[in-house]
C-alpha cells in the first residue's frame, strides 16, 4: 500500500453537511469505477448514481419516512443536503450480497475522498426498496424489485463546513497472535 492510500484510509470521515454543487460526471465515474473493483466473491451488486434533483428528493423523502417510522420523529434530510446519491443494491440470490455491497461502499467512500469529494454512508436502503415507491424506482431504472434489495446509500458532495478530523483510535482493539 502506498503512503497516499494509507493517508486516504486514515483521513476519510463522514460528512454531514453539503453544498449544492454537483460532483462532476468525470469525477463521479472514477468513484463508481472504484466501487466496481471492490473485493467480492461475485459481481452481485448494482450501483445507481442519482443527481436528478427530483429523484434525489424522492430518495430523501422515502428514507426520511423510514426514519420517522423507526424512531417516531422527523429526521429532516437524512442525506444532509448531498446533491448526489449512489445507491448500492445487490441480488437477493447471493449469500454474500451484504458483505460485497459493504465493500463496494467502502471503496466508493475512499475513492471519493481521494478525489476531494466528501461522503457519508446512509442506511435504510433495504427498507426504502421494500416500499412500493422504492420498488417503483427500481422498475423505472430497469431493475426487478423481486431480484434485488438495498444494501446502502452514499451521500456525495462538497462539505458545507469544515472537514471532520479523525478521533484518536481506542486502545485494546487489536490482538496479535504471532
Amino acid at each position: 500500500m502506498t503512503n497516499s492510500t494509507l493517508k486516504v484510509l486514515k483521513e476519510r470521515r463522514s460528512v454531514r453537511g453539503y453544498t449544492d454543487e454537483l460532483v462532476p460526471e468525470e469525477t463521479l465515474d472514477k468513484i463508481i469505477e472504484a466501487g466496481l473493483y471492490a473485493c467480492s466473491t461475485r459481481q452481485d451488486t448494482v450501483l445507481i448514481a442519482v443527481q436528478d434533483p427530483e429523484t434525489v428528493a424522492t430518495l430523501k423523502k422515502l428514507n426520511a419516512k423510514i426514519v420517522e417510522e423507526q424512531r417516531g420523529q422527523s429526521s429532516g434530510d437524512p442525506y444532509y443536503g448531498a446533491p448526489t446519491i449512489i445507491v448500492v443494491i445487490a441480488k437477493k440470490s447471493s449469500g454474500a450480497a451484504v458483505y460485497n455491497g459493504s465493500l463496494v461502499l467502502g471503496n466508493l467512500m475512499n475513492a471519493a475522498h481521494a478525489l476531494g469529494v466528501a461522503s457519508c454512508w446512509i442506511h435504510r436502503a433495504k427498507e426504502v426498496f421494500e416500499l412500493d415507491e422504492g420498488k417503483a424506482l427500481l422498475k423505472k431504472w430497469g431493475l426487478d424489485a423481486d431480484e434485488f434489495f438495498g444494501i446502502g446509500n452514499l451521500a456525495l458532495g462538497y462539505p458545507s463546513g469544515d472537514y471532520p478530523v479523525a478521533a484518536p483510535r481506542e486502545a485494546g482493539r487489536v490482538v496479535k497472535v504471532l
